[in-house]
C-alpha cells in the first residue's frame, strides 16, 4: 500500500447547479451526501469533485485568468498527482474524513462556461469524484493523503 500527502488549496460550492462555485473557508462533509449546501451533493458515485491546482496552473500558464472553484470543483488540492489516483483509492483528509474514489474523469454532454471561454475543459480528464465515506468539516490548509491499494 503507498501513501502520497499534499493538502486542501480550496473548497468551493453553488447552492445552485449551473452558478460559479464560491471559495470558502471550510465544508461540512457528511456520509452519503457530499458537502452540505452544495448542489452537486446527494446520494450518487459523484459527491465529490476534486481536481488539482498544478492543473489548473497549466490551462493558467496559457493566458487564462483562472482560479481554484472556477472548473466547478469542489476540492482543490495541491501537492498530489491526482492523475495517478485509481478508482477504489482512498483520500484521507485532514484527521480523519475519508473520500473514496469513484469515478476518474466525466464526460461533457454539455459544453460548460469554461469550455466555452477556452474551447476545452480539464475536469474531464483530469477531474476526480468521490463518494463520502466518513463526516466531518474539511478546511482549506487541512493536509490529504491518498492511499493507494
Amino acid at each position: 500500500m503507498a501513501t502520497t500527502k499534499g493538502r486542501i488549496k480550496a473548497v468551493s460550492l453553488s447552492e445552485k447547479k449551473g452558478m460559479c462555485k464560491k471559495n470558502v473557508p471550510e465544508a461540512k462533509l457528511k456520509v452519503d451526501h457530499g458537502i452540505i449546501g452544495d448542489a452537486h451533493a446527494g446520494n450518487w458515485h459523484r459527491q465529490i469533485s476534486l481536481l488539482s491546482f498544478e492543473s489548473i496552473s497549466e490551462v493558467i500558464a496559457q493566458g487564462t485568468m483562472l482560479s481554484p472553484g472556477d472548473f466547478a470543483e469542489n476540492i482543490t488540492t495541491e501537492g498530489i498527482d491526482l492523475r495517478s489516483v485509481k478508482i477504489g483509492d482512498k483520500l484521507i483528509l485532514g484527521k480523519k474524513i475519508e473520500l473514496k474514489i469513484t469515478q476518474i474523469g466525466k464526460k461533457c454532454h454539455t459544453k460548460c462556461e469554461i469550455y466555452k471561454k477556452l474551447g476545452d475543459c480539464i475536469m474531464p480528464s483530469d477531474g476526480i469524484f468521490a463518494k463520502v465515506v466518513n463526516s466531518g468539516v474539511i478546511k482549506v490548509g487541512d493536509e490529504i493523503e491518498v492511499i493507494n491499494d
